[in-house]
């Protein structure tokens, strides 16, 4: 394992190590979980290893799962089940056509391309109402995306530099050393749909093609979904309120992505930042306490 840390690239080891982190937060022995956009089960084994009991990845390509991966799933880790369902989860009406399936997810999860959805309001509506119809009460919904306040910031601070500088160019990039970020339109305003651009990290020939996720748009629509807002926070945050149960892990790939007192070297904080956790619950209404009944002796006269 040390040896494929060491020869995987420094963001490959930090997302995998993010969404391990979330999977060990969420995960409980026989857990249904739902895995929306499952990149033909990359993570079957996170789930399998925290003890899920039922695993339903869904994609748009999830045929592409051979029958042999699940057979070697499912006799690895008895009685953990693998189902592997071909629908897009922003384009496909799932209540339609999982409803004979009855599935009631203790959890769904959106480990990657939920940004994606946010090419238009109609596909992350759909998406989150998707979501909500697989979620029994009180389950959960998480997962990560780009952290859009975070690039939005570091791109205005670049126009604002070119601004200043008195360039009549607005920039349409963000550039580190680990990274460079391409918006497609040259604009200085944040729409709340389709802001697409494109991630190339540093050392790699190809690039990932991503729209920015309009959080109070986000919030809104899983509101009209039925999912309550718990959480959205960056992962350098989230690494840094869980490192003394995280800092082991990163440690263990032996790849200098930590420094020996656990913290995030700049390299790994440049990369984690441009990543957000979010959380959202399905409400229990069975959960909420019943009214207090008044003591009829109180309601009595002195």
């Amino acid at each position: 394992q040390q040896r494929q840390c060491m020869a995987a690239a420094p963001h490959h080891l930090l997302y995998e190590f993010a969404k391990a982190a979330l999977i060990k937060i969420f995960a409980f022995p026989y857990a249904t979980v739902c895995d929306m956009y499952c990149n033909g089960g990359a993570d079957t084994e996170k789930w399998a290893d925290a003890q899920a009991g039922r695993y339903i990845g869904i994609d748009a390509s999830a045929s592409a799962v051979s029958s042999d991966d699940r057979e070697l799933w499912e006799n690895k880790w008895k009685p953990f089940t693998t189902e592997f369902i071909e629908l897009n989860p922003s384009a496909d009406d799932f209540e339609a056509r999982l409803q004979e399936k009855g599935i009631q997810a203790d959890i769904v999860c959106c480990m990657q391309n939920l940004q994606l959805c946010f090419e238009s309001e109609e596909h992350a509506k759909k998406l989150l109402n998707n979501v909500s119809s697989l979620l029994k009460p009180g389950g959960y919904f998480f997962g990560i995306i780009p952290d859009s306040s975070t690039i939005w910031t570091k791109y205005q601070k670049n126009v604002e530099a070119s601004h200043n500088k008195g360039l009549k160019v607005v920039p349409n990039s963000i550039r580190s050393d680990n990274y460079t970020i391409t918006f497609e339109i040259e604009e200085e305003k944040f729409p709340f749909f389709g802001k697409k651009y494109q991630l190339k990290f540093a050392n790699e020939a190809m690039f990932e093609n991503h729209c920015l996720v309009h959080f109070p748009s986000l919030m809104r629509l899983a509101r009209e979904a039925g999912l309550e807002y718990v959480e959205i926070q960056n992962l350098t945050e989230f690494y840094d309120d869980n490192r003394t149960q995280f800092a082991p892990m990163l440690g263990s790939c032996g790849a200098n992505l930590v420094d020996p007192r656990g913290k995030l070297i700049a390299r790994s904080y440049d990369i984690l930042g441009l990543y957000s956790t979010f959380v959202f619950q399905k409400p229990d209404p069975d959960a909420i306490p019943p009214a207090v009944t008044p003591d009829p002796d109180e309601l009595t006269p002195d």
